[in-house]
Formats: structure tokens, sequence, C-alpha cells
């Protein structure tokens, strides 16, 4: 028999470590090949991890909350001659490399094994990973102590950031604070308790409401909030996508939604007016050189998701119809990759959709400006002609945009979107797709 190491899958350019969220399978299962062994985590998405060999799980790394790098060993598997081919190219040649990294691997556990059995953590009731012990045992923490640290994990377990927090804060608590002349201070104000009584129900927010809600407070503790509005006619689109759907439907197999042309029209905006594409680090400016596009998606379970649609300014209409049709019903489907949330420059976000003609967004940190879409409505509107003004029926929306007033000023906040305005406006309804 061999032994097969479980690594950590590259999930995308920017996406680094993963959390460990579930182990679906547990030591001595049986694992098929493609099989999924557990689940993890990174920002909002959650993945599985497949086994690449049919085997028996025998060894576990990490527990869940457990942060992971990207080509960390994760699990062991044991599998037979055959299977082993997959790594080397017999059991008998495989001394050298293979054995030498599970030698390592097996090394490394057993000497955490060994740290942690110095410290009896194990008379507590909670459950605490091999990562969060060590870290503990490392810092000189007493298992009464280490009671005492409070668990964010599910459960209420106590994760890596949990354990390195209490370890910080610790620290600092015991360093000699410096002499200085005291400064009156505002103190935060205390959160209101909540009164529950025995007909409420009370709802466990999950981890990606938990995300969500820490994400959106972080952004309006970070930017200056400023919002412009502007009513826009879409009739020309509206018509122009009636005529043309089903013919886009049968020649390219996708529905032509709204969505890809206001994409295009953002995307010609953010050309015209590059200072909108940018983030801020600290006293400096990051002007970002490519155009990716978040797409705000609302999911099943009432949370939101952003998938990115990359480099949307070198993107026709078709592709832009594509990416937007793939990313939404992957999102809907829980089939998104980690990469396809990271790297976004500036969101969009459809507000119509659940009726709203206009909102004030919150900017996706780090980005410093998202549009909302509301609904287009059907309204009566004054025509202008060389003949006279007439009062006609028109197709209307209006657009929200709110920017970082800290580096966006309200001319450049207004002036774009007044252009994507113009772009929808100015749309022309005799092109192709």
């Amino acid at each position: 028999m061999a032994k097969f190491e479980l690594k950590l899958p590259k999930m995308g350019e920017s996406v680094a470590e993963a959390t460990i969220t579930n182990w679906l399978k547990e030591v001595g299962d049986t694992i098929e090949e493609d099989e999924a062994v557990l689940e993890i985590a990174t920002d909002k998405v959650d993945s599985e991890v497949p086994s690449e060999v049919n085997g028996v799980l025998v060894e576990k790394l990490f527990g869940p909350d457990d942060v992971v790098q990207v080509g960390q060993t994760i699990a062991i598997i044991e599998v037979d001659g055959d299977a082993a081919d997959t790594t080397s190219t017999s059991e008998e040649t495989n001394t050298t490399e293979t054995s030498a990294n599970i030698t390592a691997v097996e090394e490394t556990v057993n000497q955490a094994q060994a740290t942690v059995s110095n410290e009896d953590y194990s008379d507590s009731d909670r459950f605490y990973s091999p990562l969060v012990k060590n870290i503990a045992k490392q810092e000189g923490i007493s298992a009464e102590e280490l009671e005492k640290v409070q668990g964010t994990g599910k459960d209420g377990r106590v994760t890596k950031d949990d354990i390195l927090n209490y370890v910080q804060n610790r620290e600092e608590q015991v360093a000699p604070a410096p002499v200085s002349t005291p400064v009156q201070s505002t103190p935060k104000p205390a959160a209101t308790p909540v009164s529950v009584n025995g007909e409420d129900e009370i709802i466990e927010m999950s981890r990606m409401g938990k995300m969500i809600s820490h994400h959106m407070m972080k952004s309006i503790e970070t930017s200056a909030h400023v919002q412009s509005f502007i009513e826009v006619d879409v009739t020309k689109i509206w018509n122009w996508r009636n005529k043309v759907k089903n013919e886009f439907s049968k020649r390219e197999g996708e529905k032509l939604t709204f969505t890809p042309i206001f994409m295009e029209a953002v995307a010609k905006a953010i050309k015209d007016f590059p200072l909108i594409n940018i983030s801020v680090d600290g006293d400096k400016i990051i002007k970002r050189k490519n155009i990716n596009l978040g797409m705000a998606a609302a999911l099943p379970d009432g949370n939101l998701i952003v998938p990115v649609i990359k480099n949307a300014d070198q993107l026709n209409l078709v592709g832009l119809a594509k990416q937007v049709n793939d990313l939404a019903s992957r999102a809907r489907a829980g089939k998104l990759k980690p990469d396809d949330t990271q790297g976004g420059t500036y969101t969009v976000t459809n507000v119509g959709t659940f009726g709203s003609i206009m909102g004030t967004p919150i900017i996706n940190q780090p980005q410093v400006a998202i549009l909302a879409l509301g609904a287009i409505r059907k309204v009566p509107a004054v025509i202008e002609t060389p003949e006279g003004d007439f009062i006609g029926i028109r197709h209307k929306m209006f657009l929200s945009h709110s920017y970082d007033h800290r580096v966006v000023n309200g001319a450049l906040g207004g002036q774009f979107v007044q252009r994507v305005a113009q772009y929808l406006e100015g749309f022309d309804d005799t092109r192709n797709f």
C-alpha cells in the first residue's frame, strides 16, 4: 500500500488560502476518485475538494475553521499499488520524493501531537483544532485560560483568528502604556440589548450572512458615501431588445437580458473616466488597468454575491451576454469558483429586479463606486421635436450612483453617471448583436 497526499488545489490567481468548513469523509472511509472529501470557503464562495485517487482516508491534518494555504497537504489517502501510479512509477521506486514528503508530514503531525500532549487540553468539553492547540501551547496559554477565549466559529469553536486576536490583545494588556497627556475620547456606544419573548424565533445568521454584514459595516466605516441620481430614457433599448431577442436566442443559444447592454455602457463610461476605476491604499490611489465589472446577484437563500466579469471593456455584446448568463446561473446553483468573485474594480447592482425605482447601494470595498439600476417603467414624458413638444409614453429608469467622496468629488461622480445615461439614450437601435 502507498499513501497519497491530498493538497488544497489552486483556485485562481488571487486566492491564496481557504478555510475548512466541513469534512465530508471520516478517517477509515473509502473514497472514490473525484468524490468530494471536504468543504472549504474563500470569501463568499463555498467549494468542495475532490479526491484525485481511489483509496481510504487515513489521516486528516486540519480541522474545521482551520485556514489552509494553497498547495498545503490537508489529508493522507491510502491507495493500492495501481492507484499509486498516478503519483509515482511504483511503490518501490517512490522512496526518494513521495516517501520523503509523507515522512515529513508524519513527523510534523507527530510533533504537533507531542506538543499538544504536554498540555492537558483534552479535559475540555470544547473542540480545539490542532492548529489552535499548537498556538495556545507556543504562547503559554493554559487549558483554563483557553476556555475563556471567545469562539466565533461554528458552534462557538475557537478559530485561528480568535486565538491570534486573543494573543495580540493579551500582549497589549501586558505591555506598559506610554506616558502621554490624557485625551478626552468619545466612548463607543454600547449595543442596545434586544428583548426576546417566548413567541419570537431566533435565527442564527449564516456564515455568508455574517461575512456580508461585516463587509457592509466596514465599507460604511471606510468610505464617505455620496449619491447622484439621473433618469434615463431607455425606450430605444427596450424596443430593440424586443425586436432581436428571439433571433439572438436562436443564433447564440443565450437569453438576451438588459444587463449586458447596461454593462457595455458602464464599461465605455469607465474608459472615459478612468479615475472612477480606482482603489484607495492609505494616502495613495491605485488606478486599475483592467475594467472588471462586478454584478451583484441575489441567491435563493436571500444572500447576495458579486461575481466579476473580467476585462468587460474587451467583450462585445454577445460576449457580455454569455458572461452575465454563465455567472448568474452558476451563482444561483452555488457553482461559482473562488476566483469568479475576485478582482472586481467597479460594481453594478440591479435593484429594479425587485421593483425598486432607485437605491443607495453600499460601495463594494476596496472599490470607490457602485451603480444601482432601477426598474424600467412605462411613463408619460415630454418629447422634444423640431415641430414642437408633445406628451408620449416612454420607457424610463433611474440610475443611482454611490461613490467615495474621499477621492471622487461630486463633479466626477455626477459626470460619470451622466455619461452612462448618454450611452444608453444614444443606443444604436439599428445595430446587430
